[in-house]
């Protein structure tokens, strides 16, 4: 059985940081109802180039094995309905704006009286409360304000703005925890509760170690050291054919790590060069170190390098791009990539989901066109006939 079976979701949620919670619930088993406007729906639908406005590449990435149903939340006929369906859900999940939820009527007293065992979750840039809390916020915004930016690039630089979107997704992941504790308090006691995350503090959960590391307990900033995370070697080297990924990282961190690096590289030399005998001659000649290292990378590709090295036992991967991911042999044998057919992309490849279960499965499904699920969801729900739902379509209360 899926692990969530039973658990049902009113969803809310916009762009990344709500529906990555979301969604990662509904990959283990929840039933998650995504409520959108009539007219636009969820505004992810058109991030991205590209040309269909509804269905993006990115909201097929981010709203997977969910249900969308439109309703026009500012009709009263709209809030009428929602209110209705409430109480046959166990949790409600929303990442609106500041005070959006508050002109819609929708706080948490006024749905927890509808149903008073309701887990009420809100994700909001900066939180509810304090001096930012009726900021603005997106991803980038949010690692800025987390620390996320100060720490990455090179030292004599300005700070980078990080690839990945822990800003939004790594928000989204906490929140499901977070939902997920509570679901299990409310297993043992029967009452539900408000969760309320701030996309700023959860970016500081994946600052903890450079916070550690690097910062004396709040008596200083931690320095950028670019790909340098740690002592020498431990760096990013360029192999064949030299293209803008075609790079390595090797992290040998240990005594044995290096001694593995120099056998499995056949420099045993290595070993024996006054210059690299110990940790500390390895700092004091990092760039004779790192080139002479680089000179056999250059001669192998990414590939050749992580094969001979990973062998060994030295910790290291390839610098895997977008387009790799797709089809890395590791990531195809474990059948990590899946291959959905959407109805205006094709059949096209998904990445999976990490966690796995051994007594639950749950097969990724493709992300809903926008209103999908009206008809079905009210009419399951409320017992709403077809003639009504057409009625309510035609004033514009759905679609």
């Amino acid at each position: 059985m899926p692990a969530l079976d039973g658990m049902r979701i009113l969803d809310m949620t916009q762009y990344e940081a709500g529906t990555s919670c979301t969604q990662a619930l509904a990959w283990m088993g929840a039933d998650v109802v995504k409520i959108e406007a009539p007219e636009y729906g969820d505004p992810g639908r058109a991030v991205g180039l590209t040309d269909n406005k509804e269905y993006s590449a990115y909201f097929c990435n981010w709203n997977a094995n969910k249900r969308s149903l439109a309703l026009n939340l500012r009709k009263p006929e709209g809030r009428d309905l929602f209110m209705r369906l409430l109480p046959g859900f166990d949790v409600f999940v929303e990442n609106y704006g500041p005070g959006v939820i508050e002109r819609l009527g929708l706080e948490y007293e006024t749905l927890r009286k509808a149903n008073p065992k309701l887990i009420y979750a809100r994700l909001k840039g900066f939180g509810l409360s304090g001096p930012y809390s009726q900021f603005k916020c997106y991803d980038s915004v949010a690692q800025a304000a987390g620390g996320a930016f100060s720490v990455t690039g090179e030292g004599d630089k300005p700070p980078v703005a990080p690839g990945t979107t822990i800003g939004d997704s790594g928000t989204g992941v906490q929140l499901a925890m977070a939902i997920l504790a509570a679901y299990v308090q409310r297993l043992r006691t029967g009452e539900g509760q408000q969760i309320e995350l701030s996309m700023q503090e959860a970016v500081t959960y994946f600052m903890r170690t450079r916070i550690a590391v690097g910062a004396e307990w709040g008596e200083k900033a931690c320095p950028r050291v670019g790909n340098s995370q740690g002592l020498p070697p431990v760096n990013l080297y360029p192999c064949q054919p030299f293209g803008p990924n075609d790079w390595v990282f090797m992290m040998p961190v240990t005594a044995e790590h290096w001694d593995l690096l120099c056998t499995a590289a056949d420099n045993p030399e290595w070993l024996v060069d006054p210059r690299f005998e110990t940790p500390q001659k390895r700092i004091e000649h990092r760039e004779d170190l790192y080139e002479a290292i680089a000179k056999w990378t250059r001669e192998r590709t990414k590939y050749e390098v992580m094969e001979i090295l990973g062998s060994a036992g030295v910790p290291c991967s390839a610098s895997l791009d977008t387009r790799e991911l797709h089809t890395d042999p590791h990531l195809v044998e474990r059948d990590f990539i899946k291959i959905i057919d959407h109805p205006v992309h094709g059949k096209v490849p998904l990445l999976g989901f990490a966690p796995r279960f051994s007594a639950s499965e749950v097969p990724i499904q493709r992300a809903p066109l926008l209103g999908e699920h009206t008809e079905e969801v009210l009419a399951a729900e409320l017992n709403l006939q077809t003639d009504e739902i057409e009625a309510l379509r035609k004033a514009g209360v759905l679609r």
